[in-house]
């Protein structure tokens, strides 16, 4: 026969299911693998597609050339995909035909869902993450890794309380998952406990409820800290005075006067545990009179010889400091530097007492520069404060006693995380930041032109760096807790046989 009669007598699609129902949980967007296994997708993902596939009985008699979806209404609950295959019908002649196979999407909640929908409040697993330290900016960059990596999913709730925050889940895999990211962004230590809930006598069943205790390292970004005696010798006498520049899931310090950084882990830090000396609260603002360059660049630094008054001093008295910093490349005289003024610091360590006749401490450690003086001038020319630009937020329950604190501070310490992403080009690059649609561009009318433009070095975000994935009009919402793939309670659940 003829290549048309063959096409016109032989279906090769006879004995294949053309039509398929599949049940889906709305909750947590997975797919049920029977009997009870469950597979997260998104819609014309490659994993749905081959979700879809293994779907159709009689598909292994033929060979699979080709699949895609076909577009259909996302709320439609119908999924199409085309398929085309190949099979031998005589002797060396191979027959190639297309062919549609229909989807009906059925909702079905999953064991997960369906028990949180049962309670709202059960939760398996918590995992309480706190940092002692007087501000909440670690939490607020944490915040913005999570959203960015979707960390969060699998969450039941989340809430805030005096000094970290409390991930609540429904299965404990969840919960070690998010240990384990915490691990890789943080440098933390973590313990766990347990608590009976039930006891099953027929099977030798327990239910347990976990809690994972996260404890982050409470050195934050700008503190200025004195190393132990054992630590600044075992690291070669570095330091001991250095300042921590910034945090992934180790301390990255510096020592200001010669330029030398050393990374502490976890591990090496609790051996020998210290704190912060003094933090960016206790910051002074300085004019900076006079500079000389002393060192090398080292990276983004340079050692210079600096003459300093404080801001505060002008018109009072005529006290200047002398120092030696790290920021060469950015300070000229004129500038406004932030730093810490050890000369009237109450310094409480009993590690300092080791040191004595053998360090001297310096007058002056300066850590950043200040832009508060060229922002407040912009604003005075009529530019605007607003950003061009917004961050994510996370759906957090506030506890009652947290309702009380002091709002203002929280929007100060959210202020200098923002002005912290537009100074620093490495923390930026780390998170996601998106354009925001309701910033209006300030019209040239209402900007008051002169001729100083001392104020256009003030950092910002550049526009190319923003990203247009945000929707405003809706808060980003918490994914619903869901079993993992081909698991069920079976994790939160322990035999005695175990």
């Amino acid at each position: 026969m003829c290549v048309n009669c063959i096409r016109g007598q032989v279906d090769i699609t006879e004995g294949i299911q053309k039509e398929v129902t599949i049940l889906w949980c709305k909750e947590c967007n997975k797919y049920l693998i029977p009997p009870k296994a469950w597979v997260r997708a998104e819609l014309e993902s490659k994993e749905l597609l081959t979700f879809c596939i293994k779907k159709l009985k009689g598909l292994n008699k033929v060979k699979l050339v080709d699949a895609g979806f076909i577009w259909t209404e996302p709320h439609s609950k119908r999924l199409k995909v085309k398929l085309t295959i190949q099979k031998e019908v005589f002797h060396g002649t191979i027959l190639q035909q297309t062919f549609q196979a229909d989807y009906v999407i059925q909702n079905n909640l999953c064991q997960g869902c369906a028990r949180l929908a049962a309670n709202s409040d059960q939760w398996v697993a918590c995992v309480q993450v706190r940092q002692h330290v007087d501000h909440k900016r670690t939490f607020f960059l944490l915040e913005q890794l999570i959203l960015k990596h979707n960390a969060q999913i699998g969450t039941l709730n989340i809430k805030e309380q005096t000094d970290g925050v409390d991930f609540f889940y429904g299965h404990r895999s969840h919960a070690l998952k998010f240990l384990e990211f915490l691990g890789s962004m943080v440098p933390m230590k973590n313990r766990s406990d347990k608590q009976l809930v039930s006891f099953n006598e027929q099977n030798a069943v327990y239910n347990y409820k976990y809690t994972f205790s996260v404890q982050i390292v409470p050195i934050c970004k700008e503190d200025l800290c004195l190393l132990p005696l054992k630590v600044y010798q075992a690291l070669g006498s570095f330091g001991p005075l250095v300042i921590c520049t910034h945090i992934t899931n180790t301390l990255h310090m510096l020592d200001p006067l010669t330029l030398r950084t050393v990374n502490v882990d976890v591990n090496s830090y609790y051996r020998s545990p210290y704190v912060a000396i003094t933090n960016a609260k206790h910051l002074v603002e300085y004019v900076v009179l006079d500079t000389e360059v002393v060192g090398p660049k080292a990276g983004k630094y340079m050692l210079i010889d600096v003459q300093l008054a404080r801001t505060s001093d002008f018109g009072k008295n005529d006290t200047m400091f002398l120092g030696r910093t790290h920021l060469g490349n950015l300070l000229k005289a004129g500038d406004l530097v932030l730093g810490y003024d050890l000369t009237r610091a109450n310094i409480v360590d009993p590690e300092l007492e080791k040191y004595r006749g053998k360090l001297q401490l310096p007058d002056v450690v300066l850590v950043r520069k200040s832009y508060a003086e060229k922002r407040r001038k912009r604003r005075a020319k009529g530019k605007s404060a607003a950003r061009a630009w917004t961050l994510k937020r996370m759906d957090v329950e506030a506890e009652e006693s947290n309702k009380k604190v002091d709002s203002e501070k929280m929007e100060a310490e959210r202020e200098r995380f923002m002005e912290e992403l537009e100074e620093d080009p490495e923390m930026r690059a780390k998170i996601q930041i998106y354009r925001d649609p309701r910033y209006v561009q300030p019209t040239n009318s209402s900007i008051v032109e002169t001729d100083d433009d001392e104020d256009d070095d003030v950092p910002e975000v550049p526009l190319e760096e923003l990203l247009n994935a945000l929707a405003l009009g809706s808060e980003p919402k918490l994914p619903q807790p869901a079993c993992p793939e081909g698991d069920d309670d079976d994790d939160d659940d322990e035999d005695m046989s175990d």
